[in-house]
């Protein structure tokens, strides 16, 4: 078993160690996960409910846990296949009354863990639909796999910030979700990259989706002065031309570079990134940026990283990684650090 440091914030960081008080009890674990069972094959579409059942809080050991784990999932799936199949055969996701078109491309033979999925973002932004249209059409045909499924999809409005708007953390999270239970995309191998505006998404949904990515790369954005410290769990490819001097692109992307620089240096086991600023180039680097998606694929997400760094930026949400906040109190700005910590011997016995 294992114990945590736990930061629960507004503005301000404050770390709290729980552990547990006794022993795991392996008779009443085992009755827990049978009654979990035992609910999902009665009300499989009430998945919502069961943290209200009295086996939800009943300490599980280390093998019930990763058994409860494996029957709520395959019994998410198993819902995501009954409502989710068509918004995928058509290649259309819906938000009210926002739409979001995806295309997508299949690269290489299917590893037998599942295939990777490569979420690309056009540019453009606050331009006519029509500029936007042409930016999405380039952006399908801009980057090959060695591996993977490379989906592109159009953003649902044609504002300057099209890809960090609050919807989009909801529709990215959906397509994710699809892709994952219907064509057998593996979790722990989803990237995001994005050029020119499309590169201002990635520094804003990298941070914001922590959680949901092994790797981003951002290609020719502008942040937003926006911090980069939640993607301490993901590995950050950083790229712009050292002509590109529209809104200080270079400048600041080599500012971030530094920031990453630094994080790096104060963290070794987190950070990890790819920064390049390319001499000679422009806003366009020629192709050179694709050197990012190779690096990417190196990495896998780690679910469950020993260090959580969560500052909520842009769209607040109320989980990451394994913290969380209570339903509508997630609030903009706040910090929260997180550690792991391994429990004592006496513990670890208890917790086969």
């Amino acid at each position: 078993m294992r114990g945590f440091f736990l930061a629960v914030v507004s503005v301000a960081v404050l770390v709290i160690t729980v552990r547990a008080e006794k022993p795991i009890e392996a008779g009443k674990s085992n009755e827990a996960l049978q009654g979990l069972a035992n609910a999902l094959k009665s009300d499989e579409a009430s998945l919502e409910k069961l943290a209200n059942e009295p086996f939800a809080a009943t300490p599980l050991t280390k093998e019930d846990s990763a058994k409860a784990r494996a029957m709520l999932w395959a019994a998410h799936v198993e819902k995501l296949k009954k409502e989710r199949a068509a918004e995928l055969e058509k290649k259309e996701l819906a938000d009210g009354t926002l739409t979001m078109p995806f295309f997508t491309k299949t690269f290489g033979e299917k590893p037998a863990t599942g295939r990777s999925l490569w979420i690309s973002m056009h540019g453009g932004g606050g331009a006519p639909a029509k500029v936007n249209d042409g930016q999405y059409e380039n952006q399908k045909k801009l980057y090959q796999l060695a591996e993977g499924i490379y989906l592109v999809p159009r953003a649902p409005t044609n504002t300057w910030n099209l890809w960090h708007e609050g919807h989009i953390d909801r529709m990215f999270a959906r397509l994710v979700e699809d892709f994952v239970a219907l064509e057998g995309v593996n979790p722990d191998k989803v990237y995001i990259l994005g050029y020119s505006a499309g590169g201002d998404g990635v520094y804003q949904m990298a941070p914001r989706m922590a959680d949901w990515w092994a790797g981003a790369a951002m290609m020719a954005g502008h942040p937003n002065g926006v911090p980069l410290l939640s993607v301490r769990n993901v590995p950050f490819a950083l790229q712009v031309g050292a002509k590109d001097n529209a809104y200080n692109r270079a400048k600041i992307g080599a500012e971030y570079g530094e920031q990453l620089a630094k994080l790096r240096k104060d963290d070794p086991k987190g950070y990890e990134n790819f920064v390049r600023i390319r001499e000679g180039k422009g806003h366009w680097m020629n192709l050179e940026d694709k050197e990012a998606l190779p690096w990417m694929a190196k990495f896998d997400r780690n679910p469950v990283p020993d260090r959580v760094v969560w500052k909520q930026t842009g769209t607040p949400h109320d989980r990451s990684y394994w913290l969380a906040v209570p339903k509508g109190k997630a609030k903009g700005g706040s910090l929260v650090v997180a550690e792991e910590i391994m429990a004592p011997a006496s513990w670890k016995a208890s917790a086969k």
